[in-house]
């Protein structure tokens, strides 16, 4: 059993080794020269893109600092009438006895729900008594 494994020639590779061997060489220059020409116009392409996506990124960019900007804006706008609107609502503000039963009903909630978790513990801790003879006499013989 023999493993035969190719190995993939880069084109500057195959044009060294065309330029290297006579019988094959002109297929591999040819070879090489066309690979290292495909590489080079896809290196330029990859740079022109992106360069393309840095300006659109630039762009957007300078979008989004404009909208961050104008949030910033509405929100200075919007803390500057927060001390007006907390006075109206604290002229607004009605005694309520609501959140004192809330809270007072949730109180009473929490210690019932204790103490009955309490007694059912203490229930089932204790053993129930065996229906069966001991196994150990109780009286001991003098």
């Amino acid at each position: 059993m023999t493993a035969s494994t190719e190995n993939r020639l880069t084109p500057a590779r195959r044009l060294g080794q065309g330029l290297a061997r006579t019988a094959s060489g002109p297929v591999d220059v040819a070879r090489g020269s066309v690979g290292l020409g495909a590489q080079a116009v896809a290196a330029a392409v990859s740079g022109l893109r992106r360069r393309y996506q840095d300006g659109q990124l630039r762009k957007e960019l300078e979008a989004a600092q404009e909208a961050v900007a104008r949030e910033l804006s509405a929100a200075g706008e919007v803390i500057a009438d927060l001390p007006e609107a907390f006075r109206e609502a604290r002229a607004n503000r009605h005694s309520s006895r609501r959140p004192w039963v809330i809270a007072g009903a949730v109180g009473a909630t929490l210690v019932l729900g204790g103490a009955a978790f309490a007694v059912v513990r203490r229930r089932t801790s204790r053993p129930e008594p065996s229906t069966l003879p001991p196994s150990v006499q109780v009286d001991p013989k003098p």
